[in-house]
């Protein structure tokens, strides 16, 4: 790795809080995320530690209100916050955005009751949450789930499996969708499940390219009982809600990208500056600037796209269709400029000496999670050019 250091990223932020705030994020990435990244991952380790550490700093709850725990910050400000972690850690910053994910559903619609009890908690007492909409069967679409929960008394028994969860295994509370109704969208409820449930269990962990340090596995529900209190929002009204929480998901996703593209272009800027071919830095050829003027470019264009929809949701207004820009934007940025700073650092790019080709592997899976690209497509043109078989 480069000896060289990154120069900041240039940011506009509104008030002296949010500059304090993000000056944090970079000390903790700088200080507690960043040195340990590669040998964690190669080890498959989890920083459990580190998320504790966040959520003791109050970064765990950010974009939620004040009053059950949360940071009362705009998504503008929550998402740079992301950004910063990624850059240091994907892991990391994934699992941010994946616990915001979780914490959603009740932060949204949640009864004032389950708000009081579990939010403080959830927000800034030291949990981490995991998000179970997926499910072996289902992943895009996800409105044919089969995991159900039926009715027993003033309890729900909720039997299925959920697949490709982050956090599984080692969550404290899950977010669930389970069917409690007729097949399709309006059938779904979600449910609020403590990870130490009895009939909860994970499977072994999936073995992935990257992202080797956050778990991902499946979460199998064998008959496990959650009291009524415990069902979030209206029956039926789940899929809603899990469709809301991965509009703001996805923006949560697009940031973590931007990260990695970054920290991918800092590292190919440091080798290519120190790094001498022919009697001269190799950042003096063309061929190379051209190259790094257009990863610059991508990652500017893409933290311009979330922030501006990040604005649009801050403003009450609707911002679905720039959710999913921003992702499809910035998570394909993110797997152009990780490649192309693996070419640049030539044959040290493709090994682990240096984190290029681990941001590589990373920023594949951006173009997956929460909904793949191709999936975005669909929303944009959706919104732009009508529903399909008009």
């Amino acid at each position: 790795m480069s000896d060289r250091d990154p120069q900041p990223v240039e940011r506009q932020l509104a008030t002296e809080e949010a500059r304090d705030l993000l000056a944090l994020v970079r000390e903790i990435a700088q200080r507690e995320i960043a040195p340990k990244a590669a040998e964690e991952e190669d080890a498959g380790r989890f920083p459990r530690e580190v998320f504790t550490l966040l959520s003791e700093s109050g970064l765990l709850g950010l974009p939620y209100d004040a009053e059950h725990g949360g940071g009362d910050q705009p998504y503008e400000v929550y998402l740079q916050v992301l950004e910063e972690l990624a850059a240091a850690r994907l892991t990391v910053g994934l699992g941010v955005s994946v616990h915001t994910l979780a914490s959603y559903a009740l932060a949204a619609h949640g009864s004032k009751e389950q708000q009081v009890e579990h939010l403080p908690a959830m927000l800034g007492g030291g949990l981490l949450g995991a998000y179970c909409l997926s499910e072996p069967s289902s992943g895009s679409d996800a409105a044919s789930l089969r995991t159900r929960a039926v009715r027993d008394g003033d309890e729900w028994v909720i039997t299925g499996t959920k697949a490709w969860i982050t956090h599984g295994g080692i969550a404290d509370f899950y977010t669930v969708m389970a069917r409690t109704g007729e097949d399709g969208p309006r059938g779904i409820t979600a449910f609020l499940v403590p990870g130490d449930a009895e009939g909860l269990s994970a499977g072994v962990p999936e073995k992935k390219m990257g992202m080797k340090g956050s778990p991902t596995a499946q979460v199998h529900f064998d008959g496990v009982r959650v009291t009524d209190d415990r069902r979030i929002g209206e029956e039926g009204q789940g899929f809603a809600i899990a469709l809301a929480a991965l509009d703001s998901g996805r923006l949560g996703i697009a940031a973590c990208a931007i990260g990695v593209a970054q920290a991918a272009l800092d590292e190919a800027v440091a080798y290519a500056t120190q790094r001498r071919q022919f009697g001269r830095p190799i950042a003096d050829f063309q061929g190379l600037r051209f190259m790094i003027a257009d990863m610059a470019t991508q990652i500017e264009a893409g933290r311009a796209l979330y922030l501006a929809a990040a604005r649009l949701r801050d403003a009450g207004l609707p911002f679905a269709k720039q959710a999913a820009m921003a992702k499809l934007h910035c998570t394909d940025t993110a797997m152009k400029v990780t490649t192309d700073a693996v070419q640049i650092l030539g044959g040290y790019g493709y090994t682990a000496d240096f984190p290029a080709e681990r941001y590589l592997r990373e920023a594949k899976v951006l173009q997956i999670v929460e909904g793949t690209n191709q999936i975005q497509r669909m929303v944009i043109a959706r919104h732009v050019a009508g529903p399909e078989g008009r």
